[in-house]
């Protein structure tokens, strides 16, 4: 083998690392790395320092990428992607983690890096470099098998499920993404570009995209829905409810709205990353969990 380990150039690597995630997706719940969805929902997201991403190391096998080492919206908070056939890169990914992606903080730099709970090695190689584990911080994983056919989706009386192919106002987009993640007071009219900038992504779906309306026209809930047509599935990324309109059943509906959606265009199963109580109560099962550990460099 010809391993070579290069910086991450965007955006001509994009699609490379894109191809590589769903190259290397494992079905019935052994699937441990990014979901290609979530890389590229990272790249769109308006909280992305792109000036960052050569931060981001690439392992290639005689050219072929088969890791990868990056942070999501901000340095010092790092996850692995690692190819079925090379498990033993992990040491040296994340000494290369360690010497590129901490974060500075007043007491001299952190890193805090993601490592699936089950995963035994990697936890060791962790431990043997230094790092604790906070067992208070995790991230899970959780499915839905998706059923045909799925059964019909009821709405609250008084609101209005639509898309945002059928009515794409930003600033009610706006409005509730930022009430529904418990931002105070009504939102700046300077996030609009950034509500533009995720709809720019290659696979964003207005026809997936769900929201609720309520009488006053007002979007009172919303569900991002990302299709991947090659392994079949449907990713949930995000969901809001105005808290004005929670615990009404709002954002169930939102969600399992745009999973029927992708039901209908081929998905087998739908990933949600977390294992939040709300989507157990709509069906998903957690598949897996990883948990942060961190070290002061």
């Amino acid at each position: 083998m010809n391993i070579t380990v290069r910086s991450y150039k965007y955006p001509d690597d994009y699609e490379l690392v894109g191809q590589f995630l769903v190259k290397t997706y494992q079905v019935e719940g052994r699937h441990r790395n990014w979901l290609q969805p979530r890389w590229e929902y990272m790249h769109y997201h308006p909280l992305l320092d792109e000036s960052s991403l050569d931060k981001i190391g690439i392992w290639e096998d005689a050219g072929e990428i088969v890791g990868l080492v990056h942070h999501e919206h901000r340095m010092g908070e790092v996850y692995f992607e690692i190819g079925p056939d090379y498990s033993y890169l992990k040491k040296d990914m994340l000494k290369y983690a360690q010497e590129h992606l901490c974060r500075d903080v007043d007491e001299g730099r952190l890193l805090q890096v993601f490592i699936d709970g089950t995963d035994d090695e990697f936890e060791a190689i962790a431990e043997d470099l230094g790092f604790q584990k906070d067992e208070n911080r995790q991230e899970g994983m959780s499915q839905l098998k998706i059923v045909d056919p799925f059964p019909s989706i009821n709405v609250p009386e008084g609101f209005r499920l639509k898309s945002l192919k059928d009515d794409n106002d930003l600033n009610k987009i706006n409005r509730i993404l930022h009430r529904g993640f418990d931002h105070p007071g009504e939102p700046p009219e300077d996030e609009i570009e950034g509500r533009k900038k995720m709809q720019s992504a290659p696979n964003f779906r207005k026809d997936l995209t769900i929201i609720l309306e309520a009488s006053d026209g007002n979007f009172v809930s919303f569900c991002g829905m990302w299709y991947e047509p090659t392994n079949r599935f449907a990713y949930v990324e995000p969901v809001a409810t105005d808290p004005d309109y929670r615990r009404k059943g709002l954002g169930k509906a939102a969600v399992l709205e745009g999973i029927r959606r992708c039901g209908e265009l081929g998905a087998t199963v739908a990933f949600v990353g977390t294992g939040k109580p709300f989507y157990k109560s709509m069906g998903f099962s957690e598949i897996y969990t990883e948990f942060l550990w961190d070290k002061r460099i």
